[in-house]
């Protein structure tokens, strides 16, 4: 006699959350890389050559330092929450 019993949903969630959680880090990462390159590298690395352009009346390495990283944060928690509720829906993962 064959069985009809569906398949172990346990495995399935466990597989699901996995890919859930790796396409979170995978994107945690990302942003934070790219925060870390705006606010440490425009901001400290690579201000003396930034210097050289003007934003607002002063020298963009100096903007980068004091607004520009806080700004480009600020842009970046707004697409993880929007990344967020797209990869939750995928995953079936959302309320």
């Amino acid at each position: 006699m064959a069985k009809n019993t569906p398949p172990d949903t346990g495995e399935t969630t466990s597989a699901n959350e996995s890919a859930y959680w790796r396409d979170n880090i995978r994107l945690l990462v990302s942003l934070m890389s790219i925060w870390f390159i705006v606010s440490f590298g425009a901001g400290i690395l690579f201000r003396d050559w930034l210097d050289q352009f003007m934003l607002g009346g002063y020298p963009l390495g100096f903007w980068f330092a004091q607004q520009g990283s806080i700004y480009v944060f600020m842009l970046l928690i707004l697409y993880y929450v929007v990344k967020m509720r797209s990869l939750e829906r995928k995953y079936d993962l959302d309320d």
